[in-house]
């Protein structure tokens, strides 16, 4: 009766600590855009090729609003110049590490 009484206190012991697992999303900031300041001039394209269209040139050292990390070669960016706002792509390389 006793091992009986242990083997199920065992099983509940180990069934509540895999239940409290930790949850690494949970941790996470918000997703929202980080701002950033580019360290050379680069151009702001509508999509992720050079043959896209420019849709802007950002000085260096101008604040980028960084909204996604979307392939190892561009960021997906959010830009207000001259009073508008544009979203798009700009290289990695435009800001530092």
């Amino acid at each position: 009766m006793n091992r009986l009484v242990l083997f199920f206190g065992s099983l509940l012991l180990l069934a509540s600590c895999s239940a409290t697992k930790d949850d690494s999303r949970s941790n996470r900031p918000s997703a929202g855009p980080v701002a950033h300041n580019t360290v050379v001039e680069c151009v702001l394209y509508d999509g992720m090729t050079k043959q896209s269209k420019q849709l802007t040139t950002v000085a260096s050292d101008a604040e980028v609003q960084v909204m996604d990390t979307v392939d190892a070669y561009f960021l997906k960016v959010r830009v207000t110049a001259d009073g508008k706002t544009e979203n798009g792509y700009m290289y990695r390389n435009c800001f530092g590490k």
